[in-house]
């Protein structure tokens, strides 16, 4: 089933998704280092990149849902959609909630804000294993007739079409 929202031929929220979900799980990251060094340069550059990465998730979500809209009703594939968008607005909730109670010092998180970005990002491992059903399993945002050989998106050809095939 191929994606609703689409640029140069290639599903829109595919190609948005991995800078929300690196920069917060970046931000993670370096709040760990900020633990470790003591160093609240750390903390305030994780305060910046979920503040990114929200705006970014934001962004992504709004093609997502337009394409979860073109899913037929009554599918496991509509369920699975259901279930990774509310999911992924859940963990953005949760990274604006630590990034919420960062305001004050952003370069010495409390411990709940740490924990809510925490969470935040053990909910995206499972809202991308979703994704991850969504494109592997129910073939959603993948061309119809897909396959090793198939000419690029930008030819206008479909992905059906190749020279080589029936050989």
């Amino acid at each position: 089933m191929q994606a609703r929202a689409k640029f140069l031929g290639h599903a829109i929220h595919q190609m948005l998704i991995p800078y929300p979900l690196a920069l917060l799980t970046t931000a993670i990251i370096f709040d760990v280092v900020h633990l470790f060094t003591g160093n609240p340069l750390w903390s305030t550059i994780a305060y910046w990149m979920i503040a990114a990465g929200i705006i970014g998730g934001l962004i992504a979500a709004i093609f997502g849902f337009l394409d979860w809209l073109a899913i037929p009703s009554r599918t496991r594939a509509k369920g699975v959609g259901s279930r990774h968008g509310i999911g992924n607005v859940v963990m953005v909730v949760l990274f604006a909630a630590s990034w919420i109670l960062r305001r004050p010092d952003p370069g010495a998180p409390t411990t709940v804000a740490f924990l809510l970005a925490l969470a935040g990002g053990a909910l995206s491992l499972y809202t991308g294993w979703l994704g991850g059903e969504l494109v592997d399993r129910h073939g959603m945002a993948v061309d119809e007739g897909a396959n090793l050989d198939a000419p690029s998106s930008m030819s206008g050809l479909p992905a059906t079409s190749t020279a080589t095939k029936g050989t």
